[in-house]
């Protein structure tokens, strides 16, 4: 990359260090280790088209046991070719090469909503805080439908139309799998409701120990993940950071805040990061399966871990503890007490 195409992360490390140097730990992760690599659960959807019944079913399953047993699962054979994803890789290393000034005028650039364009963590207040690393965080309905002849938009819808279509089939497939069939999920998930964030992690000096992506969990009902080869990955498993192995024929799925809510704490949304390389950028593609901000989330089983809440309750509270605290709290903030 060039060197006006970077965001200025060095001089946000150097303001941060020098405001906690005095009382900031050198230790990040004092509560986790990452003890080995390890491949994600790995689900072929073409199981889904068999004729037997029971093949089918098995295959349902095996989503739902993942869901529940690790928050993420990758799945193969998803409809997506390799082709799209080549040219996925290409435009967005010719966007992010683009000069930092232009980047930070997305809206009149690249004709995506203001404020789209994003790097580092505004909100940091210590270095611990700091994520290395820039995005495109866009609207679907800024892509979808989309005129004029732009290679980043048309690669982009063409993925967007396919991870649309499997996010539905893998929610009713998941509802399914807790006793409701129903139209939730196609009345509410729309396209003008999800979003997309194109990622890229600079390498970043080693000694500076920071994370390309802070610890999190997502705020929606499912995110499926587009990487490249490079890695980074990594999510809790049994209170140990397991770094995620990349496969490149698969697409990542994991589960989010409002599933666990709605299914009641079943399917679990898990923390995970992204872990910076001292040589190599990484990038990637995410889809995030959203509801409208008026939907109420309740949980489908009584008694209820969580009150209801709106997604823009929850947004907004996520917004108010980001910009108080530095770091989102989520779904313990939505228990539902016993009163009595």
């Amino acid at each position: 990359m060039d060197s006006n195409s970077d965001p200025p992360f060095h001089e946000a490390y150097k303001i941060l260090f020098d405001k906690t140097r005095n009382n900031e730990e050198n230790d990040f992760d004092n509560e986790f280790v990452v003890v080995e690599e390890c491949e994600l659960p790995v689900i072929d959807l073409s199981r889904l088209e068999e004729s037997e019944e029971m093949v089918r079913e098995e295959c349902k399953s095996h989503i739902a046991r993942a869901s529940k047993d690790w928050g993420f699962f990758q799945v193969v054979n998803h409809g997506i070719s390799t082709d799209i994803f080549s040219r996925l890789r290409c435009e967005q290393e010719k966007m992010f090469k683009q000069p930092f000034e232009n980047k930070t005028k997305e809206d009149v650039f690249l004709n995506f909503s203001a404020g789209s364009y994003r790097w580092g963590t505004p909100t940091a207040t210590c270095i611990r805080q700091l994520s290395w690393s820039e995005a495109f965080h866009i609207p679907l309905t800024d892509i979808l439908g989309s005129t004029g002849s732009n290679p980043l938009c048309s690669t982009i819808e063409q993925f967007a139309t396919t991870v649309s279509r499997l996010a539905h089939i893998l929610a009713d497939i998941l509802a399914e799998k807790m006793g409701h069939k129903s139209t939730f999920f196609k009345e509410n998930c729309l396209p003008d409701t999800c979003y997309l964030r194109l990622n890229r992690y600079p390498p970043c000096p080693s000694a500076f120990g920071i994370h390309g992506l802070m610890p999190h969990t997502d705020s929606d009902f499912l995110t499926i993940l587009y990487q490249d080869q490079v890695g980074g990955l990594q999510l809790v498993k049994d209170k140990r950071w397991i770094a995620v192995k990349p496969n490149p024929e698969a697409l990542i799925i994991n589960i989010g805040d409002l599933f666990q809510a709605w299914s009641n704490g079943v399917y679990k949304s898990v923390e995970h990061r992204v872990v910076t390389n001292p040589k190599l950028e990484r990038f990637s593609m995410a889809y995030f399966f959203c509801p409208s901000n008026e939907t109420v989330i309740e949980s489908c089983r009584e008694p209820s871990v969580y009150r209801k809440f709106s997604f823009r309750e929850y947004r907004q509270q996520v917004r108010d503890d980001v910009q108080k605290m530095g770091s989102k709290i989520g779904l313990p903030r939505f228990l539902a007490y016993d009163s009595s």
